[in-house]
């Protein structure tokens, strides 16, 4: 009878039910936060609301709402976990589309998440290395100098004395996320089901594609490995500097790197205290961004203002430091290619060829007429030419009435312009995106399409061509024979099938021929 009832609590039915029910408690939970933190003023503060403003303050009467809005969200956000953080974090970089209270106060979350306690640090620290922490490091700061969403940074000491930051998993995180995804992977669903543009937009891959990438955070031995990878791309570069991994100390769950210190691109005002050419910043991040991705079609992809910092002394003054590499996004050639025409399209406002770029990748139906497309894509665009993210939101509105499709490998990048875009025009208010990146993109293509690219090309074949040129004239003998034989098939195919059809249109003559005679006889006869 145990056993039995073991079978049924453990069985697929049960554990259905339990992830269920484990989705259910999560959506009331955060639906209790939104109440809890009058979030539902967003809605009703609508004027299509107004009817319905009396009696939601009279059944949330219980709640206290003085503090301001912005406040409120942001606690909302942190009281809900990583995943809520992380939007937050994404929303902070876009002041001109957020009002300035929320926007500042969603950018406290970059760096200003509340810690997990050091005694769990130690814990987790002591069952990693499988010994006490004191003979690991020489030294060890139990207060913690960054704290994110998944982890936060402490500082230490090698035993040789060489200044790292040590970067701890939060415990438990993973769980949480779990059911964050569930539940994102539920809404996916009902969207592609309840909305007439579900499909199109592919909720479900976007989830999916997300669900990698953050799983991938999980794993800090893989950030590791971005930061090694991010460090190599950019080890002589004027422009930004990344950390070393000291791989000895590093992990799955802990993360050892060399320790960089500088100011939060953020303050602004102690920036330009230190020194520092805040415009020239501002294009510098533009060429960094456009390098990772044409050049390398490797880019970082979480860079909010928390994980971006400035260095101030030495010879790396005016350089940008960069930190957490938890996201990283990757392009294919053809990826780059597409954008990288799209791009110089939208800064030349060339729409026509935008829009067949679009028809070329396959994004729209082959059917789709190119001067429809262009004539929505020039109205759409031009009133909001000097935002690039005002240009990605409204390109996405015209896409719904030709049936384009988001593609899920594109997402990070969309998100990381919009972040990029935002730290821009927090540093110089003044920033043309256009004017900075086309002379980079222009310049990419020529490399990409010019004689330099034919040259590198040919070398990087060359041992393949080395190997194949001498087969060359039997693998042509093979396959004119081929050719040959198959054509000679063909022909005596055709003959043979010439041949019945001439066979029964004989018969068929005779057979008419004779069935005249017999008419013409018995005409005769009468």
């Amino acid at each position: 009878m145990p056993a039995r009832s073991l079978t049924r609590r453990t069985g697929p039915k049960y554990v259905s039910l339990t992830i269920g029910g484990m989705r259910l408690l999560r959506l009331a939970r955060i639906q209790y936060v939104a109440l809890k933190y009058g979030l539902d003023e967003f809605l009703t503060g609508h004027e299509r609301f107004r009817a319905v403003r009396p009696i939601a303050r009279a059944l949330t009467f219980w709640r206290d709402t003085s503090a301001p809005r912005g406040e409120r969200l942001r606690l909302a956000l942190q009281d809900l976990g990583p995943i809520f953080v992380k939007f937050g974090q994404m929303l902070s970089t876009r002041r001109d589309l957020l009002p300035p209270d929320i926007a500042d106060e969603l950018a406290k979350l970059q760096d200003a998440v509340p810690p997990f306690p050091s005694e769990q640090v130690v814990a987790t620290l002591n069952r990693f290395y499988g010994r006490r922490l004191e003979t690991v490091f020489r030294s060890f700061d139990h207060c913690p100098v960054a704290s994110a969403s998944v982890a936060q940074v402490h500082f230490a000491e090698l035993p040789d004395g060489t200044p790292v930051a040590v970067k701890v998993l939060r415990p438990a995180v993973a769980s949480v996320i779990a059911k964050d995804i569930a539940l994102m992977q539920t809404g996916a669903w009902l969207m592609e089901r309840l909305w007439s543009d579900g499909k199109r937009l592919r909720p479900r891959a976007v989830i999916a594609e997300f669900e990698k990438t953050i799983n991938d955070e999980l794993d800090l031995s893989r950030e590791a490995a971005n930061c090694s990878q991010l460090r190599r791309n950019f080890l002589h570069s004027p422009l930004l500097l990344v950390p070393a991994v000291h791989w000895d100390y590093s992990g799955s769950e802990v993360m050892v790197m060399e320790r960089m210190t500088g100011i939060p691109i953020g303050q602004v005002d102690r920036l330009r205290e230190a020194g520092v050419d805040i415009p020239r910043l501002a294009r510098a991040g533009v060429e960094v961004f456009f390098t990772q991705v044409f050049r390398d079609g490797y880019f970082h992809a979480d860079m909010h203002p928390g994980n971006i910092f400035v260095a101030t002394g030495g010879p790396h003054h005016g350089k940008y430091v960069a930190v957490d590499f938890g996201i990283m996004g990757t392009l294919s050639e053809r990826d780059q290619s597409y954008l990288a025409q799209n791009f110089l399209a939208f800064f030349r406002r060339d729409y026509h060829r935008v829009a067949t770029a679009h028809l070329e990748s396959g994004w729209v139906p082959a059917d789709t007429r190119v001067d429809e497309l262009e004539a929505e894509i020039r109205a759409v665009l031009e009133p909001v030419f000097d935002s690039l993210g005002r240009v990605l939101l409204q390109l996405f509105r015209a896409s719904r009435r030709f049936n384009v499709e988001i593609q899920p490998q594109l997402v990070l990048l969309q998100k990381t312009l919009l972040n990029v875009e935002g730290l821009g025009r927090t540093l110089d208010p003044n920033l043309d995106l256009w004017v900075t990146a086309m002379p980079f993109l222009e310049r990419w293509m020529q490399d990409r399409i010019g004689l330099p690219a034919l040259r590198r090309r040919l070398l990087a074949e060359a041992p393949y061509i080395v190997d194949a040129l001498p087969e060359l004239p039997r693998l042509v003998h093979q396959r004119l024979t081929a050719q040959r034989a198959a054509s000679d098939a063909a022909m005596r195919e055709f003959a043979d099938a010439q041949r019945m059809q001439n066979r029964l249109l004989s018969v068929i003559a005779v057979l008419l021929a004779f069935g005249a005679a017999v008419v013409l006889w018995k005409i005769g006869a009468g």
